[in-house]
C-alpha cells in the first residue's frame, strides 16, 4: 500500500537544500529590508503574504511536489529573517531575549503536536493540521536560527565565518549522534534543523557583509541569485528522483 505523504523525506540532499535555503532567505530577507531599504517592518509584511499564499497552495496539494514543498521552506527562512530583525531591532527586543521568546513559541507548537498526535514524527505528513504545526514548527525555528546566528556575530563578537564555523560543527555533532548513537531521532532532527539556520544566515552574512566587517561583500542580490540557483538544480534533481522512483514502482 503506497504511503500517503505531503512533505520531503529526511535525506542528504534534504539537509543540503535546507542550508541552501536557509542562507537564500537570509540574503533575501536582508535585500528586501536592508538593499531596498524597505524596513524590518515591510520587508516582514512582504514575505508574510508571500508565505501565505504559498503555503495555502502547499496544503491543498495531495501528495509531496518538490518545488513547491522547497518554495514554502524558502517563504519560512525568509520571513524568519524579518520577523527576527523585526523582534530584536526594531522592538529593541535584542538576540538574547528574541531567542528566548522564539524558542518558547517553538516549544509550545511542539507540544502542541506532541499532545495532540503523541509524537512528533515529521514523515510522513499527510493530516492538514499535523501539517500545519509542522510548518509553524519550521517557521519559528528557522526564526530562532536567525537569532541565534546574529547573536554570535554580534553578541559574542565571533566573525562571520566563525560562526557558520561553530554552527556547522555542532551540526556535524548532531549527525554523528544520529549515526553512533541510540539519541531520540526526532530530537536530533529538530536540533539539527533550528541549528542549519544560523548556519545558513552567518553563511549568508559572510558571502554579503562588507570586507571591513569580515564578508566577501558579494551583495545580497548576487548571493541570493546564486543561492537560488543552486537550490533549483536541487529541486530539479529531486523531482527527477521522484520521477524515478515512481516508475520504478509501476
Amino acid at each position: 500500500m503506497k504511503t500517503l505523504n505531503k512533505v520531503a523525506s529526511v535525506t542528504v540532499l534534504f539537509w543540503l537544500m535546507k542550508i541552501v535555503a536557509t542562507t537564500l532567505g537570509e540574503t533575501l530577507g536582508d535585500f528586501i529590508s536592508m538593499t531596498l531599504q524597505l524596513g524590518y517592518g515591510t520587508g516582514m509584511l512582504i514575505t508574510a503574504i508571500f508565505f501565505t499564499i504559498i503555503l495555502s497552495i502547499q496544503l491543498t496539494l495531495k501528495k509531496y511536489i518538490p518545488v513547491v514543498f522547497w518554495m514554502v521552506i524558502i517563504a519560512t527562512t525568509t520571513l524568519g529573517t524579518e520577523i527576527s530583525d523585526f523582534t530584536d531591532r526594531t522592538l529593541g527586543a535584542g538576540y538574547f531575549l528574541g531567542s528566548v521568546m522564539l524558542i518558547t513559541f517553538l516549544f509550545l507548537t511542539l507540544f502542541i503536536w506532541y499532545k495532540s498526535y503523541h509524537n512528533l514524527e515529521v514523515y510522513p505528513i499527510f493530516q492538514k493540521r499535523k501539517e500545519v504545526l509542522y510548518w509553524i514548527a519550521i517557521l519559528f525555528s528557522n526564526s530562532l536560527g536567525t537569532a541565534f546566528g546574529d547573536f554570535l556575530s554580534d553578541n559574542l563578537g565571533l566573525s562571520y565565518l566563525n560562526g557558520a564555523l561553530i554552527t556547522g560543527c555542532i551540526i556535524i555533532v548532531v549527525v554523528l549522534l544520529h549515526y553512533f548513537t541510540r539519541l531520540n531521532h526526532v530530537l536530533l532532527f529538530w536540533i539539527a534543523f533550528i541549528f542549519t539556520r544560523p548556519f545558513g544566515a552567518t553563511f549568508g552574512d559572510f558571502l554579503t557583509k562588507p570586507l571591513s566587517n569580515g564578508g566577501l561583500n558579494l551583495g545580497t542580490a548576487n548571493a541570493s541569485i546564486v543561492s537560488l540557483i543552486l537550490l533549483s538544480m536541487m529541486v530539479i534533481f529531486s523531482h527527477l528522483n521522484s520521477f524515478r522512483k515512481k516508475s520504478s514502482t509501476v
